[in-house]
């Protein structure tokens, strides 16, 4: 098997047995991108010398030590919404196309210290939050969407130019890339992991997670973000765990495909040994779509106030309307719609305990749709967003056009690490290429 094909975790086993150079991999990968990349766009910026040369020396530290950190040797793809100190941080915005950011985010300095190696930056819808989209198209689809606005860090997992890559969300833009190109993702409990060096759109709904080809990939990496309850996690049994299937208040936007999701997981986890059963959400979830919309447009006013003074010419249409507020969203609906997340958070977490362990729920309405010129919908999304909910996005089905249909599971606020545990015991029995 070529290098690159390899799980982040098979990977990681290998380098640390001294089975696999963190060269021989990353030269897979940089492979890999010159091979496919001219057609899938997954990057907006990658130095194959300068992968090279740090290969070789996280190589040296790996003989010289003996005890690596968690991710040694592990490429990443960045989303070029997140600020690197040795590669540009475009924001996919005219406006700072030649932006040298002085230091690393909080996240990539993590990366870097638990050995990881920084690839390259991965293409983004313009500031991850509207405007321009990324070029990148679908790997099994020229000229689909792979989903955004973390489009080319799910496309270039998913094609196998990288086995790991962080992406964010605000309202689908990590889990619904992940459902269109086969892979899975987790977006973590909100403010686990620093956002410190990303570029802001909503502060009360952005979150950075990250791509893998497994739940362990996932899971090394929430090791070494340091997630909570991550180190004690214990090990789950699908026999014994009761999961709620959720269609919830957006269900006419569906799918059959979908559908057919939805109901082959409930199928799949009950066949595995797992009690499910159908769960209703209180009537009160039925607005939190539209108040995460709310929300994030409120919000999105004052982060780029900024850019819209200082660079108005370079600024796309979006924002302009943004920051001119031309939903007319006025600060008592704001309010009101903040009142209903607080409330529907703590009736969401109260669900949990004896008789629910993780609810299922489709991760996009579908297969990817066709064009470059939308991402897909969110509508799957978003109320698990502005619940500030652990998602973790799992492969499952395939649509009409042979391109992948995932689920997720979600979780209450915090239990991460547990989320993790249990789609590492689901996913044999949901992942197409998984099950027997």
């Amino acid at each position: 098997m070529e290098a690159c094909r390899l799980t982040a975790s098979e990977a990681a086993r290998l380098i640390e047995k001294g089975e696999l150079s963190v060269e021989d991999l990353t030269r897979s990968c940089l492979t890999r991108i010159s091979e496919r990349d001219p057609a899938v766009k997954a990057w907006t910026y990658v130095d194959p010398d300068a992968a090279i040369r740090r290969a070789r020396e996280l190589d040296k530290i790996r003989v010289a030590r003996g005890s690596l950190g968690p991710l040694h040797g592990l490429p990443f793809g960045i989303k070029d919404m997140i600020d690197t100190a040795d590669m540009p941080t475009t924001n996919n915005s005219p406006a700072y196309f030649d932006n040298r950011p002085s230091h690393d985010a909080d996240c990539v300095r993590v990366i870097r210290a638990t050995g990881g190696l920084v690839l390259g930056k991965t293409d983004t819808v313009e500031f991850a939050a509207g405007g321009r989209k990324a070029l990148t198209h679908h790997p099994m689809k020229p000229g689909t969407t792979p989903g955004g606005s973390s489009s080319g860090s799910g496309a270039a997992v998913g094609d196998f130019q990288v086995p790991l890559a962080l992406g964010t969300q605000t309202g689908g833009s990590l889990i619904r890339p992940a459902s269109f190109n086969g892979v899975y993702a987790l977006k973590p409990t909100l403010g686990v992991v620093s956002w410190s060096g990303a570029r802001q759109y909503s502060p009360s709904l952005d979150t950075l997670g990250w791509y893998g080809r497994s739940p362990k990939d996932l899971t090394l990496v929430a090791k070494a973000f340091r997630l909570p309850g991550i180190d004690d996690a214990e090990p789950e049994s699908i026999g014994a765990l009761k999961i709620g299937v959720v269609r919830s208040h957006n269900w006419s936007h569906a799918a059959a495909e979908g559908v057919e999701a939805l109901e082959l997981a409930g199928r799949r986890l009950g066949g595995a040994g797992a009690t499910v059963f159908d769960l209703d959400l209180p009537e009160e979830f039925s607005a939190l779509n539209d108040a995460q919309w709310a929300i994030m447009t409120m919000e999105g006013r004052a982060q780029f106030l900024a850019e819209y003074l200082s660079g108005h010419a370079l600024l796309h249409q979006d924002f302009r309307d943004k920051v001119e507020n031309r939903e007319g969203i006025t600060p008592e609906t704001y309010l009101g719609f903040v009142n209903l997340a607080a409330r529907c958070r703590a009736l969401f977490d109260g669900l949990f305990g004896g008789q629910l362990d993780a609810i299922v729920t489709l991760a996009a309405p579908g297969e990817a749709p066709p064009g470059l010129d939308t991402t897909g919908n969110w509508v799957m999304n978003a109320m698990w967003t502005l619940l500030h909910a652990p998602c973790v996005a799992i492969p499952c089905h395939s649509g009409p056009n042979g391109l992948p249909v995932g689920v997720q599971i979600v979780g209450p606020r915090l239990s991460d690490a547990r989320m993790l545990a249990i789609a590492e015991a689901i996913a044999p029995a949901l992942d197409d290429k998984l099950v027997a």
